[in-house]
């Protein structure tokens, strides 16, 4: 499952003012910024990449369920879904999800109304330690998980290994900066003087808590809480590390459909059970982002005087529940993290580096060390980070395009919805459509280095497109008419205008990118072959091997992994801030 981490901020430009403040004359959209021989390019490239490497092989993935001597069969539907074990599947996979939610919300908004309203020392660091987990790679989650829960981890006295507990405490910590994150940004742009008018009229803080603000930010809950939903009903490596058999949900279920017992038709089914479940969150994320948009179109963005206007500092008595929660939710980020770096350097006669120097060993019958593994990981990261930045540019770009008509927007929405498809889809229906496609002519990549990084690189594209988009929106389209007016042509306007915006994010963007594909895992155990395992793979392989010496090496090489993606988050994170300030 692709993730994805919006900017703080977008640079300040100016807006569009009502249409009863516009003056007459001037149109409400540019004629044309670009020329449509450029447009259609844009549009196009995108638009093949996401058929031949998404549409295509999901399509045959699931066709291959139900069909069968060429024809039609939809007995797999009555055949899977009338099994208690599919509708136990998808309860589970519902509950997991729903749990992750319902905790991360509750200390979502504590956390953001510390971390995105007061002022204290140590602010940025704690959004730090909040956002650093949603991109950390998920065998590196799953495995610090399980060695502090399982057999002989610090908390193992908990019986919580192999539980649902266990995979809900996962979940919660890859999502509850993501929550946090965009709730706290929504709230840093209110206007406060509703909430101070209600203290001022004798409410106390609660009431006017629950009364003004609480409302005022459900449209960003519904929206960040649908996100969660999708993140944690799709998550693949923390539960099949952390539910063992007993807890499987629908993803892992089709893992096990295709890759173990290679049932099409189950898998297909389940597949389409999982679209489903994943089309209403994301219907309910995108109605809430409409509602959130429209709420402060209506309220007018608050003004610079008003807006992101930081409350006195932190003290324990006015904002205990925000310091309570971040100290959950930093123990709960610091204490598998922690121990897993301990375990990275235990070894059987004591504290030491011998696993870190296995790293650069090759073990016996295995033709690649975790080192080699490693580098193979950061070459496929950057050519699947590059590839995910050109095609998101583009699709940015494209849909940043004022919309005139009806079919229009139509069209445009629905080259949206096409382009944050991968975010719907499971990775292991991805990487199992590439293995059944694109093993024979015209397009036989089985053996071709690409194939692998095609995949990284269809699961961060949306985002990528995420990313880049909402700044290329905020750019006022009076900025691109008065370029016209002073006698630039439509590239001129585009490379003084829109260019800079896409120079900037595309820096974070890529960022993003390039972490995520160095960690994606589900698609890319479907890929691998043994001079092209990636670092995720080969840690998940020395798991299933018995021996102290092979788990010593996993740890060491799982914090390896952490480290590379947490030194490309850093870097993102200081030129997000740079790219907030513009």
């Amino acid at each position: 499952m692709s993730r994805f981490v919006l900017p703080d901020a977008v640079p300040q430009v100016p807006s569009e003012r009502p249409a009863s403040a516009r003056p007459k004359g001037v149109i409400r959209h540019p004629p044309s910024w670009m020329p449509r021989a450029g447009l259609a390019t844009l549009t196009a490239i995108p638009a093949v990449f996401i058929a031949l490497f998404f549409v295509w092989p999901v399509v045959t993935l699931v066709a291959k369920g139900f069909v069968a001597d060429g024809q039609l069969d939809l007995g797999g539907f009555g055949e899977v879904m009338g099994k208690a074990r599919t509708w136990r599947l998808i309860g589970r996979t519902i509950a997991q999800a729903a749990a992750a939610t319902f905790v991360c919300a509750a200390l979502a908004l504590p956390l953001a109304a510390l971390a995105w309203r007061r002022s204290f020392p140590g602010r940025t660091a704690l959004r730090a330690l909040l956002t650093a987990p949603f991109a950390l790679p998920s065998v590196v989650v799953g495995l610090a998980f399980k060695a502090l829960l399982g057999r002989g981890g610090p908390v193992a006295f908990l019986g919580l290994d192999q539980s649902f507990a266990a995979v809900v405490a996962a979940l919660v910590f890859f999502n509850v900066g993501l929550m946090a994150r965009v709730v706290g940004t929504f709230w840093a742009g209110l206007d406060p003087r509703s909430e101070q008018a209600a203290r001022v009229l004798g409410a106390s803080p609660w009431r006017a808590y629950l009364t003004i603000t609480l409302p005022a930010l459900m449209p960003a809950v519904v929206a960040g809480g649908s996100l969660v939903f999708l993140f944690s009903a799709t998550a693949f490596a923390p539960v099949l590390i952390l539910g063992g058999s007993a807890y499987t949900t629908v993803e892992t279920e089709i893992y096990l459909q295709t890759a173990q017992l290679l049932n099409l038709r189950a898998a297909a089914v389940l597949s389409i059970v999982q679209m489903i479940v994943v089309a209403v969150a994301l219907w309910f994320g995108a109605w809430a982002r409409q509602r959130r948009e429209r709420a402060l179109k209506q309220a007018g963005r608050a003004s610079r005087e008003q807006a992101g206007i930081l409350m006195p500092p932190a003290t324990w008595r006015s904002d205990w529940p925000g310091i309570t929660a971040a100290i959950l939710a930093g123990g709960l980020i610091l204490a598998p993290l922690g121990n897993l770096v301990y375990l990275s350097f235990r070894t059987s006669g004591g504290l030491g580096i011998s696993n870190y120097l296995g790293l650069a060993a090759r073990p016996a019958g295995q033709p690649y060390s975790l080192l080699d593994a490693a580098g193979r990981s950061v070459l496929i990261g950057l050519v699947a980070g590059a590839l995910a930045l050109a095609l998101g540019l583009a699709l940015a770009v494209v849909l940043s395009r004022p919309a005139v008509g009806r079919t229009a927007r139509r069209l445009r929405g629905l080259l949206d919805g096409v382009a944050m498809a991968p975010l719907g889809i499971s990775a292991v229906t991805v990487g199992f459509g590439f293995l059944i496609t694109l093993n024979r002519e015209p397009l036989n990549l089985r053996t071709s280095f690409w194939l692998i990084p095609l995949a990284q690189a269809l699961v961060a594209l949306p985002l990528v497109t995420r990313s880049v988009l909402p700044p290329l929106r905020a750019i006022s389209p009076r900025l691109r008419q008065a370029a016209g007016v002073l006698g630039a042509g439509p590239w001129r306007a585009f490379t003084t205008v829109d260019l800079p915006v896409l120079r900037r994010g595309a820096m974070v963007a890529g960022a993003y990118a390039f972490a995520v594909s160095i960690g994606e895992f589900g698609a890319t155990a479907f890929l691998v072959r043994p001079d092209t395992t990636t670092l995720p793979v080969a840690i998940y392989k020395l798991l299933a091997r018995p021996g102290s010496g092979n788990l010593g090496l996993a740890m060491a090489g799982a914090v390896l992994l952490a480290t590379l993606t947490m030194l490309v988050m850093a870097l993102a994170e200081r030129s997000d801030r740079n790219y907030a300030t513009v």
